[in-house]
């Protein structure tokens, strides 16, 4: 039983909030008490939500509207950031610390979003070049898609909610969000914040329930313009699939890599690797999972990366001095144990970690690893680096291209030339120089190839998704 008061919401549709019989329950990740409750959203309440999405596109929204509602949002954010933290920290698992920059970030992401609403903008475009032409004029115009439906992960579920439903109002579109079943509630609590701000009712919907259901009725749902997900690779084809000719936007999966040069700064290599292997429990899509590191400092570097990790402290996420908290769930870790199991059967070396306790999984650094194995080909999703050399750096653009993800990478070099060779070679959306895979500015184009996905996020990328352009041309 659990021993704090538990909260019951609802579900944001037409500016009502919704409360069904049917409730899903969310616990708290680290003593797995109930934490709070959900409702189950019915294929009438997704329908509903549809509905008031594509009627409320009927009433004006003008840019600066929503540039006032997002800024306002922001604004109470940060206000109330030690509240979104706790909230954070509980359902996800994410130490305190982490959790107040997925809020400041978050913030940021909105009012980024803000400010891109007044810059939405076309082009002129010189029809009057082309013969017979002479008398015309022509320029573009961005115009909304429509109705989105935005799908979003349990591992930061207020950030990746911000990144589709702030680009998603600043462009002048409405919103049905189904957030993770497992952490929903920093979604519903930031659907308040829009409300208090004065978005116009079925701007934005907010249903919860299961995945696989709440899914389907979306797709199955015509009046449904385009779709943006962030999530598994097998759930991102099932949309694009059903999607039709409907607008998809997809956030997949990673197995990242990053590469350290023999001219690369030790230090900061081993420190920014360990930040960006471990962060959240390696629940990440850009986490570091795969390390290439030149023959002549592998030992050197295995040694200070391993000293770096075995200072993280693993507890209580609402504990200010922990470093890791527990994974989303007790059979995640599992799968976790088994295949690091795996690996050290075919012949990887346990440098560090290896031990599970419920949910948690200690910091594990793997060597002696071959291409083939889980923990390289697969994406781990969890506290886990696997570490291999090299001799040549065409040998190791080659391994980190053996991949079926493309999301972004990471190299550590001194070397211009190098690092430029790297920016061409490297099959990714992004490559980070001079730190590991996992950088991510919340204004940048944020977004992969191969089975990482397709589009763009960064509320300036994410809007250009999330418009359609048109022609104007003049016969004068």
């Amino acid at each position: 039983m659990a021993t704090n008061t538990v909260t019951n919401y609802g579900m944001l549709i037409n500016g009502e909030w919704v409360r069904g019989e049917k409730k899903s329950s969310v616990t708290n990740k680290y003593t797995h008490e109930l934490f709070a409750e959900t409702t189950v959203a019915t294929e009438d309440d997704v329908k509903r939500a549809i509905q008031a999405a594509k009627a409320s596109l009927k009433e004006q929204f003008t840019p600066y509207e929503r540039y006032k509602v997002l800024s306002k949002v922001a604004e109470m954010l940060i206000e109330q950031k030690e509240e979104f933290s706790r909230i954070l920290s509980i359902e996800v698992g994410k130490p305190i610390r982490d959790s107040r920059i997925e809020v400041e970030r978050a913030a940021q992401t909105l009012q980024i979003s803000a400010e891109e609403a007044k810059r939405i903008h076309g082009e002129g475009i010189p029809v009057e070049s082309a013969p017979g032409s002479e008398n015309r004029i022509a320029f573009t115009m961005r115009v909304p898609v429509g109705v989105i439906a935005a799908i979003t992960p349990f591992n930061v579920p207020l950030n990746l909610v911000c990144h589709k439903i702030g680009p998603g109002l600043a462009a002048g579109n409405s919103i049905v969000l189904k957030p993770a079943e497992v952490t929903p509630i920093t979604a519903l609590k930031i659907a308040e914040l829009f409300e208090k701000a004065g978005l116009p009712k079925g701007r934005l919907n907010v249903v919860t329930g299961k995945g696989s259901e709440v899914g389907e009725w979306l797709l199955m749902n015509k009046d449904v313009d385009m779709f943006t997900f962030t999530g598994s690779p097998e759930v991102g084809e099932i949309i694009r699939k059903k999607a039709g000719l409907r607008k998809v936007a997809l956030e997949l999966g990673n197995n990242s890599a990053t590469i350290v040069h023999s001219d690369a700064n030790l230090k900061q290599a081993a420190t920014l690797i360990a930040q960006k292997s471990f962060n959240n429990a390696g629940q990440v899509c850009i986490s570091v999972q795969r390390v290439y590191v030149h023959k002549s400092i592998f030992e050197s570097f295995v040694s200070l990366l391993k000293e770096k990790t075995e200072k993280f402290k693993l507890g209580n996420p609402l504990d200010e001095n922990t470093d890791i908290g527990p994974m989303i769930r007790i059979n995640d870790a599992k799968r976790v144990e088994e295949w690091i199991n795996e690996a050290i059967e075919q012949g990887a070396n346990l440098i560090l970690g290896g031990k599970r306790d419920g949910a948690f999984y200690t910091p594990t650094i793997l060597t002696n690893v071959k291409q083939d194995m889980k923990v390289c080909r697969k994406e781990v999703f969890g506290p886990v680096v696997s570490i291999d050399e090299y001799e040549e750096i065409d040998e190791a653009i080659m391994k980190v291209n053996d991949s079926e993800y493309g999301l972004q990478a990471g190299i550590f070099t001194k070397d211009l030339n190098l690092a430029m060779k790297a920016a061409k070679e490297i099959e990714v959306g992004g490559l980070i120089i001079n730190d590991a895979s996992a950088y991510r500015a919340d204004h940048m184009p944020y977004g992969g190839i191969k089975r990482s996905g397709t589009g763009k996020e960064g509320p300036k990328y994410a809007i250009e998704e999330m418009t359609e352009e048109r022609i104007v041309v003049f016969n004068l």
